[in-house]
């Protein structure tokens, strides 16, 4: 967890029922896939692999599912941080009969790639429009991921002094969807967690995790969600939103969970 004193002072909570808004960081206020897509992209190029239409997608969607499971690998202690990477590298390279023999090599192609990532670092467009609108209400973090690392998209994209605490999993010791990472957030801003109202792009990692720790959980899903995902949400005690846009909105009208 990590406090910036001295930054949006808060007033009188905006709603009787929430005082805190947490947010997750990756994909709901960050627009994380769409710097991953830029990042490979470029990286490839600069290999001398000029992907295009169905390829391309076919390897940027490989690489999100090698990030999908090396990332919890990391996240549930089978991996250190950096050997999450490692192994991120050496799978995609596999393929084009790309090997690294040794621990420096895979880091040192993840860091390429890292360099792309980050020229391509943005914020969804909604972003700074709802944060800007938010007043009266305490914010936060709460992250899966390295503190460092989250803090470095904070701090380039403008965000951090928006936030009075940032949690991640990586300071932590415990990641999403445990309920004691929610209710530590809540206890960081000394609340309780019927206090606090959590958004994120993850059904379950986010909104129903939320929910099962007392929160008010969120579901963003920028997109169509199935059926089944809805009817879950609605089980699980979470609201689903189409665009930070709607959150106001459900703020103000305390809609019934799961209704979209």
């Amino acid at each position: 967890m990590t406090s910036r004193n001295g930054v949006r002072a808060a007033s009188a909570p905006a709603s009787p029922s929430f005082s805190v808004l947490l947010f997750d960081l990756d994909d709901t206020l960050f627009a994380h896939r769409q710097a991953v897509e830029a990042g490979v992209v470029a990286h490839m190029r600069s290999l001398g692999h000029s992907l295009q239409g169905d390829e391309l997608a076919a390897e940027v969607a490989r690489w999100n599912d090698l990030e999908e499971h090396h990332y919890s690998r990391y996240l549930t202690g089978e991996l250190e941080y950096l050997g999450q990477r490692r192994e991120r590298a050496r799978d995609f390279m596999a393929p084009y009969g790309v090997t690294f023999p040794h621990d420096s090599a895979a880091e040192a192609w993840f860091e390429v790639y890292l360099r792309q990532y980050r020229a391509a670092w943005t914020l969804h467009d909604e972003t700074l429009p709802l944060l800007d609108s938010l007043t009266g209400y305490r914010l936060g973090i709460i992250t899966n991921g390295d503190l460092a690392f989250q803090m470095a998209k904070l701090d380039a994209t403008g965000l951090t002094p928006y936030f009075e605490h940032i949690v991640t999993s990586g300071e932590f010791g415990i990641a999403k969807p445990d309920a004691r990472i929610f209710r530590h957030a809540a206890d960081v801003f000394g609340v309780t967690p019927e206090q606090a109202m959590y958004v994120g792009d993850r059904l379950h990692t986010d909104a129903i995790g939320a929910a099962r720790a007392g929160l008010a959980g969120v579901w963003l899903t920028r997109g169509i969600a199935a059926e089944a995902q809805l009817a879950e949400a609605a089980a699980e005690g979470a609201h689903v939103i189409r665009s930070l846009a709607e959150l106001p909105a459900l703020l103000a009208a305390h809609v019934s969970p799961g209704n979209a």
